[in-house]
C-alpha cells in the first residue's frame, strides 16, 4: 500500500499523539475566544413583521422564534424549476446533519430553514426529503430576514423587536456537518485537492467531489447524479437530468 503513515510501536505513536494534542487544545481555546468575541458583536434591528410563507401560509418572521428569545436559521439555496435531484448539493449537508433542534429548544433557541424557492416548489421537496424542522419561503424578502442564501444566521428577540446578531457562509456553515468533522480525523481526510496531504497520498479531487453520486454510488456531477442523501429516500430511482448546471457551493 502506498501513501500511508509510517508504522511504529505504540509508545512512539502515543508520543506523537501527545504532541499533536497540545496543538489541538490550543485550537480549542482559540475557538472559545472567537466564540466569546462573537457574543460581543453589535446587532442590527430589522422589521420582524415582514411576511414569509410556511406550511401554514403567510406568517410574520417573528413567529419563527416560537416565543423563544433566540433563533438560528439556515438559508438554503434554491434552483427554480429544478427537479429534486437538481437542488443544491452543498446546502443539502445542513438539514441532513441537523434535523432535530431539541437541544437548541431547551436552551431557548428556535431553529428553521429559509429558502428563496416558491412555497409550492419547496413544500414537496421538504416532504420528499423527510425533513422535520420547519421550512419557510422568503421569496422577495430582502435584508436580515431574507437576502442571500447559503448562510447560517442568528437572531435575538426582545418582545416585538427583532435583531440580527451573527451570520456566516462558506466553510463557516460546516459546523453542523459531523461527517466533515469525522473525515478530518481520518488518514485520507476529505480527499480534496486543497488539503495538505503527505507525499505519496492519493491525488486530491475538487472540493465537494463526493457530495453527488449516481445510482451505483459513483461520484459524478452529471445528469444521472443526486445529492448523496437523496439515494436513501424511499422509492428513489435514477434520473437523467439535473434540470440545471450542477456545481458546489
Amino acid at each position: 500500500m502506498t501513501g500511508r503513515p509510517p508504522v511504529v510501536d505504540l509508545d512512539t505513536w502515543q508520543k506523537a499523539r501527545d504532541e499533536l494534542l497540545v496543538r489541538e487544545k490550543a485550537h480549542t481555546r482559540e475557538g472559545d475566544a472567537i466564540a466569546a468575541a462573537r457574543r460581543r458583536l453589535p446587532m442590527v434591528e430589522f422589521d420582524g413583521k415582514v411576511e414569509i410563507v410556511g406550511a401554514g401560509g403567510p406568517v410574520p418572521f417573528i413567529d419563527l422564534f416560537q416565543g423563544r428569545e433566540e433563533l438560528v436559521v439556515y438559508k438554503h439555496m434554491w434552483w427554480d424549476g429544478a427537479p429534486f435531484q437538481g437542488q443544491c448539493e452543498g446546502c443539502t449537508h445542513m438539514p441532513v446533519h441537523f434535523d432535530n433542534a431539541a437541544y437548541l429548544n431547551t436552551r431557548g433557541v428556535s431553529f428553521a430553514y429559509l429558502t428563496t424557492g416558491a412555497w409550492d416548489e419547496v413544500a414537496p421537496f421538504v416532504e420528499f426529503m423527510g425533513y422535520s424542522e420547519p421550512w419557510y419561503s422568503v421569496r422577495g424578502v430582502d435584508g436580515p430576514a431574507g437576502g442571500e442564501m447559503g448562510y447560517i444566521t442568528s437572531y435575538l428577540r426582545d418582545g416585538d423587536r427583532t435583531f440580527l446578531t451573527y451570520s456566516t457562509t462558506g466553510r463557516g456553515t460546516e459546523r453542523p456537518n459531523g461527517s466533515l468533522g469525522l473525515l478530518d480525523m481520518t488518514v485520507r481526510g476529505r480527499g480534496e485537492a486543497w488539503e495538505d496531504h503527505p507525499e505519496g497520498w492519493p491525488e486530491g479531487r475538487p472540493a465537494c467531489w463526493f457530495w453527488r453520486t449516481d445510482a451505483e454510488g459513483n461520484s459524478t456531477w452529471e445528469g444521472t447524479s443526486r445529492p448523496v442523501p437523496q439515494w436513501t429516500r424511499p422509492g428513489v430511482t435514477a434520473e437523467t437530468t439535473l434540470g440545471r448546471q450542477g456545481h458546489c457551493h
